[in-house]
């Protein structure tokens, strides 16, 4: 992936985390089931540090 995909890649990962912390926020107020959106939050959360630690390696080389 170029440096450009990746950061695309980023702010697209980042703009769905957002949605789904607002729907998790929603399913807590009305008290629904949680588990199925934290995992995709996780999931997220780990491709983000993945694809952060690729974007630094391709910034310091």
């Amino acid at each position: 992936m170029t440096k450009k995909e990746i950061q695309y890649k980023i702010e697209d990962l980042k703009a769905d985390y957002v949605r789904l912390q607002h729907d998790l926020e929603k399913l807590e107020y009305v008290k629904g089931n949680l588990h199925p959106l934290e995992k995709q939050l996780e999931g997220i959360e780990r491709e983000l540090q993945d694809l952060n630690r690729r974007l630094t390696e391709l910034e310091n080389r």
